[in-house]
């Protein structure tokens, strides 16, 4: 058997992890594991985004930042 441990809560939150249950029976330590995944796959779809645009703002810079705009600034 994994070892347990107590950890100390504030009634709020006690109160929306009741809400969040899939059902009624589901153990807190079930939900807590299924919104941790669901935070991961946040955090790495995150990290992808954040990827995209770094490699999109060297893109648009070399397509923005040119000559011919400028002529059009002062126009």
């Amino acid at each position: 058997m994994a070892e347990v441990t107590t950890i100390q809560l504030d009634k709020s939150i006690l109160e929306n992890l009741k809400k969040s249950k899939e059902y009624p029976r589901q153990s807190y330590n079930e939900l807590i594991v299924h919104m941790l995944e669901i935070f991961k796959n946040i955090k790495s779809k995150n990290q992808y985004d954040e990827f995209l645009h770094k490699i999109q703002q060297q893109k648009m810079r070399e397509l923005w930042d040119n000559e011919k705009d400028e002529v059009w600034n002062n126009v």
